[in-house]
């Protein structure tokens, strides 16, 4: 895939906006990808000497945002809320996003401001898998003839799970993948074991996170470290993590997994399970191979660590190259990220039959307490405990007095061809809230009074839809 040459064009006048403008200010998003996008676009008008203030935001501020800047750029997020109520004569607004977008390419014309919209969808690229946020914002620095910025762009595909469907990037990502290997910024490994913390984590213990379907070994450190010794791959007094295993022991591994997955899942997704296991793996050649930012999967969750936490200026410097004061606070979020993610979860599971509460085509729980910014990471994490063949919702209040709605589900029900993104969207607004996301991760805003309706809604919605 090329970029469509309209698309190209829209990168050119991009440029030219930035070029004639000296009052910028940047809104990007709290999760990876959004970071990336405003480390990029930083480092872009940091290098053309451009005066610039960001912001990272969640969605649910950006209606009818105050616009008080020549140029306002807003990146991973923009396209599905309405930011130019307020825009006055004169003013310029530069998108790029690649979520649903809510006005379409002819938009622009007739208006008394520049605006301008760099999105996938209107081009006819899937925005879920060919391209992300930080993708996009990449391309723009390509155009200023900034490749190196390629590693980056990467990351905030992993970091939006682009690579998921098939377990390698496609479409426009699969340029920027190119432009960073070429640099000597990155390694990829084909069709590599796919399990999270290769790098950093003992193999016993990452196994015992696989939780895409309930498996002997989910949640169970004990059950793993007994099956990897009887593979001989790991031994009681000198654990491995995933890198050090040898092909042919990985082979083994593989061979395992893939039994157990077998055994527990119905005959029609026996052929997705390699795609449960398998997948290309990543590596930032330039970083400390003893580092967790070495490998982009680890790096990509240090960086939604600080996007959870209200750090994102911390993620934001390390990405720009600072690998002393600011890693060092980075290492410190993620350290207390880790703990509140461990004290949220014994919240919910200690008593799993009582807190998950399951209906017909979903199950949820009420996370009263949980902070919004990490229920979404609890109820993915929250999968191993619960019934793999529905999807699992997770609830808490807001400081403005909403719910915030949070959506995870197994990988399988995601190649059924169902995109919960597009339901919860749907959903949240017909109960007065906004919503939506990926197929197997998103979420809303909804009204606190609106929680149960929005369940029984939803549940309906899903009659049919599911396969068990």
């Amino acid at each position: 895939m090329q970029i469509p040459q309209l698309m190209s064009e829209q990168y050119q006048e991009a440029k030219k906006i930035i070029e004639s403008s000296e009052n910028i200010k940047i809104y990007s998003h709290i999760d990876c990808d959004g970071i990336c996008s405003g480390a990029i676009l930083s480092t872009i008008l940091d290098r053309q000497n451009k005066e610039h203030e960001i912001e990272f935001v969640n969605l649910d501020v950006l209606d009818d945002i105050e616009l008080d800047h020549e140029l306002t750029i807003f990146s991973d997020l923009g396209s599905g809320q309405r930011i130019d109520t307020n825009a006055k004569d004169g003013q310029k607004i530069i998108i790029l996003d690649h979520h649903p977008p809510l006005r379409d390419l002819d938009y622009k014309n007739d208006k008394d401001y520049t605006y301008l919209e760099i999105n996938p969808i209107h081009h006819g690229i899937d925005g879920s898998y060919y391209v992300c946020g930080g993708g996009l914002c990449y391309f723009l620095a390509k155009e200023f003839g900034y490749n190196d910025l390629s590693w980056i762009g990467v990351l905030s595909a992993i970091g939006d799970m682009q690579n998921t469907r098939t377990g390698h990037f496609e479409g426009l990502n699969e340029i920027i993948q190119q432009d960073a290997i070429d640099g000597g910024y990155l390694k990829v490994v084909k069709n590599d074991i796919n399990i999270y913390g290769r790098n950093t984590r003992p193999l016993f213990i990452a196994l015992s996170y696989f939780s895409d379907v309930k498996l002997p070994i989910t949640n169970n450190t004990n059950e793993t470290m007994a099956i990897l010794e009887e593979l001989g791959i790991d031994e009681k007094h000198n654990r491995k993590t995933l890198n050090e295993l040898t092909m042919e022991e990985k082979g083994k591994l593989y061979q395992c997994l893939s039994g157990m997955i077998s055994k527990v899942v119905p005959g029609e997704y026996v052929k997705y399970i390699p795609q449960l296991i398998i997948g290309d793996s990543y590596t930032f050649l330039n970083e400390d191979s003893s580092s967790f930012l070495h490998d982009a999967s680890e790096f990509s969750t240090a960086m939604n660590a600080c996007g959870r936490n209200h750090e994102e200026k911390i993620a934001m410097e390390v990405l720009k190259g600072d690998r002393f004061v600011a890693l060092d606070e980075l290492e410190v979020v993620s350290r207390d990220h880790r703990r509140n993610l461990a004290q949220s979860i014994e919240k919910v599971t200690e008593n799993e039959e009582s807190s998950i509460i399951e209906l017909e085509n979903l199950q949820y729980f009420d996370g009263t307490g949980i902070k919004p910014e990490i229920v979404g990471t609890i109820t993915g994490m929250i999968l191993g405990y619960c019934n793999w063949k529905k999807p699992i919702i997770g609830f808490t209040e807001t400081e403005n007095d909403g719910i915030k709605v949070s959506l995870r589900c197994s990988r399988l029900l995601s190649y059924d061809g169902i995109h919960f993104g597009n339901i919860i969207r749907e959903v949240s607004g017909s109960v007065g809230g906004t919503g939506g996301g990926h197929s197997m991760a998103c979420g809303a805003y909804i009204p606190i009074d609106k929680k149960y309706e929005f369940l029984e809604l939803f549940n309906k919605e899903l009659t049919g839809k599911l396969k068990n």
